[in-house]
């Protein structure tokens, strides 16, 4: 019966922390970058941040020096989220990069069967990544992770492998950026019941733009594609758009819109402001410092902070 009321209680922190999770691992779709997040996770063309790494691994191999980025995502209640993000280059060899992402749920009281309090238990998940990115001929570029996925509450956890693939292309003449990932394709090794879950696998493409007459990049991606729907149309209700305008050399102001999640939070007949973004980017001497803000709607929101700077 405490191994009952353990895994019920793992249950209701991750509907708590994804407000709609399908899987154990559904921490593995929360954007965890403020600028990606700002962006309303319009990422998968992305080639100039190594946060790009969670979303598609052949975006580091355009990357310069050895990047580095360090973000905080505050969720729901008491619900916290950190990530790492480092990348660099061999010589005659390619980029590589590694990433740990990791949510803590925070601590909570344990009981018996009657209800008596028997102490304290924590919960908490993360994932280790290592990545590599190369070139196929100029612009057109390829990368692949390896993932370890990992998750705990008390005594009791869970565990996975998996990996992430993807494809980018630049035409630099137009300031186009092209891309297609296929991210959290495995499978668990150990479950915390009988019956093995599926990972959270998002097919996605993404395409992004730098206009010419305004300092505005402007990205559009398409998540999700793999999911079962019921009409052919609806593969593609899973869009995000982003805009990032270069206010200046060391400000920029980014907009985003997620349509499924403000589609999922909708709670009556209003969403309020789910699935819109906001977020802006500071550059400090060689500190790139971001803010991205996160509406859930009536739930609440979702703050995150980072800092990224290169060796």
């Amino acid at each position: 019966m405490k191994k009952y009321l353990y895994q019920t209680a793992l249950l209701t922190l991750i509907i708590s922390a994804t407000v709609y999770s399908q899987t154990t691992y559904d921490f593995l779709r929360v954007d965890m970058s403020a600028r990606a997040g700002a962006l309303g996770g319009s990422f998968v063309s992305n080639n100039d941040d190594v946060d790009v790494l969670f979303y598609n691994p052949a975006g580091i191999a355009p990357l310069q020096n050895s990047p580095v980025s360090l973000s905080f995502v505050k969720h729901l209640l008491d619900i916290n989220l950190f990530s790492l993000a480092y990348s660099t280059e061999f010589e005659n060899i390619g980029r590589f990069g590694a990433a740990l992402k990791y949510i803590n749920y925070g601590t909570f009281d344990a009981a018996d069967e009657f209800g008596n309090r028997t102490g304290e238990f924590n919960a908490g998940e993360f994932a280790f990544l290592i990545g590599y990115a190369g070139e196929f001929e100029e612009n057109f570029y390829y990368g692949i992770n390896a993932k370890v996925i990992y998750s705990n509450i008390a005594e009791n956890s869970s565990s996975a492998i998996a990996t992430d693939i993807g494809l980018q292309y630049v035409i630099p003449s137009q300031q186009i950026n092209i891309a297609a990932s296929v991210v959290n394709l495995g499978s668990q090794i150990s479950s915390y019941i009988d019956t093995k879950e599926d990972l959270p696998v998002d097919v996605s493409i993404g395409i992004s733009k730098r206009l010419e007459n305004l300092p505005l990049r402007l990205s559009v991606d398409f998540h999700r594609l793999n999911e079962e729907r019921d009409e052919f149309y609806q593969h593609f209700k899973g869009f995000t758009i982003g805009a990032e305008f270069y206010l200046s050399k060391v400000l920029n102001l980014r907009l985003g819109y997620d349509n499924e999640r403000r589609s999922e939070l909708k709670v009556g007949s209003t969403s309020g402001i789910a699935g819109f973004n906001a977020g802006l980017g500071v550059l400090v001497s060689d500190y790139q410092f971001n803010y991205g803000y996160s509406s859930l709607g009536l739930v609440g929101a979702m703050h995150r902070i980072g800092i990224s700077t290169a060796f």
